[in-house]
């Protein structure tokens, strides 16, 4: 099972598959309750096993949890967040 860990030192989410090798991130930067995505980045060795969406779910569902807001500037969770309803009511547009 793919774990995501929230490497705060590094303001990202961390990705690693099921054999704990580092898959990938998304990064992002907080300003006030805003948390802004600015990008997602996974390893081409990892693509098609869906570690993208486990990190993009996990690293939103902790911004929720934390009552902040999230500002997809990434066009990885921007497009993840258009997929689903999950979210509504937390999300602000990049300005």
């Amino acid at each position: 099972m793919a774990k995501v860990v929230h490497n705060e030192e590094k303001l990202r989410y961390e990705v690693y598959a099921d054999d704990d090798r580092y898959a990938g991130f998304t990064q992002y930067y907080r300003t006030g309750d805003r948390v802004v995505f600015t990008h997602t980045e996974i390893d081409s060795a990892f693509g098609g096993q869906g570690l993208g969406k486990v990190l993009a779910g996990e690293a939103l569902d902790d911004v929720v949890a934390a009552g902040k807001v999230i500002v997809p500037m990434c066009e990885f969770i921007a497009g993840y967040l258009r997929k689903t309803d999950k979210y509504d009511g937390h999300v602000q547009a990049p300005s």
